[in-house]
């Protein structure tokens, strides 16, 4: 009997009543409408897709955010629908406490751009292809030649260290892929073809690259060649 006293009773009353409480909250929480949406990109970065786009998104078939209750949303639903656009990598939303429905938008990275005679596309830094933008053009290397002779990572592990490096990304403007596997590339400022081999030890060669171009650069000597053999990764062989 004497878990009956008035302390264990009120004990439990305020128990039952901190659960109603949080539940009715809960319920009146679902039920509030939206006041707005909000798309955030990384700060600083090129536009590929618009807000505008990915806004019409988010509130799906309704002309107004304000007549979405929170109760009525698919969040999940909503997250798939963003990730399947062919400009976006990955998607995140929520809803704000105050009642604004937000998404984080984190866009495909462009490192190539490919021409055919059928259309023209980009191949992001996972080596997929990604569509052309109204909104930018991204300064990436001309990707030619028999693309589909490589191996998928080897492609995107050779665009990726040049996308990643300052100096070769403005440095390097084209890159053709050649029938034994192999790729040659072009500079930006002068004449001579960059026969890099296949897509092994790809650290390496580039940082002879590097060397070699920042060891020469300061006289007229790069002018004189026509290939620079990168194949072998002990050395640099020049052709004039």
């Amino acid at each position: 009997m004497k878990f009956f006293k008035w302390s264990n009773i009120r004990l439990v009353l305020m128990f039952a009543l901190v659960i109603f409480l949080f539940s009715f909250a809960s319920i009146r929480n679902e039920h509030r409408k939206l006041i707005r949406t909000e798309v955030i990109f990384p700060p600083n970065e090129a536009l590929f897709i618009s807000r505008e786009t990915v806004n019409k998104l988010l509130i799906e078939n309704n002309s107004d955010v304000k007549s979405i209750a929170k109760v009525e949303l698919n969040l999940k639903k909503l997250e798939k629908t963003i990730n399947n656009q062919p400009m976006v990598e990955k998607a995140q939303v929520f809803v704000s406490v105050d009642g604004v429905l937000k998404v984080k938008v984190k866009q495909k990275t462009p490192v190539a751009r490919v021409f055919d005679q059928y259309s023209s596309f980009y191949i992001d830094n996972k080596g997929d292809k990604m569509p052309l933008s109204d909104l930018n053009t991204a300064r990436v290397p001309l990707l030619s030649g028999a693309i589909q002779t490589v191996k998928k990572e080897q492609l995107r592990n050779v665009l990726n260290a040049i996308y990643r490096d300052d100096f070769l990304k403005k440095n390097i403007i084209g890159v053709q892929v050649l029938p034994d596997q192999s790729f040659l590339m072009k500079n930006r400022n002068f004449n001579f073809d960059i026969d890099f081999g296949v897509a092994v030890n790809i650290d390496n060669k580039f940082k002879n690259y590097k060397a070699f171009f920042q060891k020469v650069v300061l006289d007229s000597t790069l002018y004189k060649y026509k290939k620079i053999n990168l194949r072998y990764t002990q050395q640099v062989v020049c052709t004039k």
